[in-house]
């Protein structure tokens, strides 16, 4: 499992290569952070393949699973790697192993357009999709429909918009932040800060399990709390204790 500080160093090093370099053509390495995914990786990995077949790298970057998540998917991608468990972590733990020239960040519960291809990346430096949400109740159109429009006017995607930035920039600023939360919104406040964000024209599908499951007036409220507070300051530690005690203590 590789450290906290290689990894650091590793991203550095990465960016000196790659800004030494002089690629033109666009190669794509998609990221996928799992953590006890056994029941839907499968599902997620398996449109991945045509992009595989075209040159396209996919990594696993496993938290400590203590399910299958792992065996299940080794035979659908390059490689599989354990890393300290949060999602920020074992993005960049990944990010320093991975070789293209785009890197993408999938979660396990969201699938790109069907018509996503590497060469869509070619001009763009990095961006996210907008979301489409697997869930048939009305209240779910009307999420969709704020959550894209909310990042679109502020150029702020999260991860379930499927992040996507070229590698030089993204190593040029040293990754995602170490942190519990957020990790996703804190890196597009410091790439939108570079350059705007590319938004793509077809939306990605993402499980609606977690407003299902939880409620979903119940999880919105949640979403805008936890947005404002972090907006107002509120650490991302203090933020994971509060809403999120389980994670918390792991």
């Amino acid at each position: 499992m590789p450290s906290k500080r290689y990894i650091k160093e590793e991203l550095r090093e990465k960016n000196n290569r790659v800004l030494g370099g002089s690629a033109v053509e666009v190669s794509l390495s998609i990221i996928v952070p799992t953590l006890n995914e056994q029941e839907t990786i499968k599902d997620c990995l398996l449109p991945l393949q045509p992009l595989r077949k075209m040159g396209a790298e996919v990594i696993i970057a496993d938290g400590g699973s203590v399910d299958h998540t792992r065996v299940i998917a080794e035979p659908y991608v390059d490689q599989v790697i354990q890393a300290e468990p949060g999602r920020a972590r074992q993005m960049n733990a990944a990010a320093a192993l991975a070789s293209g020239t785009h890197l993408l960040f999938l979660h396990a519960d969201t699938f790109l357009p069907p018509d996503f291809s590497a060469t869509f990346l070619r001009d763009t430096r990095w961006g996210f999709f907008p979301v489409e949400l697997s869930g048939s109740l009305w209240q779910l159109r009307i999420i969709e429909r704020t959550m894209n429009l909310r990042s679109r006017i502020t150029g702020v995607g999260t991860g379930d918009q499927a992040i996507f930035v070229r590698s030089e920039l993204f190593y040029s600023l040293g990754g995602f932040a170490d942190i519990p939360l957020m990790e996703d919104v804190e890196l597009c406040g410091r790439l939108k800060a570079v350059c705007p964000p590319f938004l793509g024209h077809n939306c990605v599908m993402t499980s609606s399990r977690r407003w299902e499951q939880q409620g979903i007036i119940r999880t919105v409220l949640q979403m805008w709390h936890l947005r404002f507070a972090y907006f107002l300051g509120v650490s991302p530690d203090r933020l994971i204790r509060q809403y999120y005690p389980k994670k918390s203590s792991e």
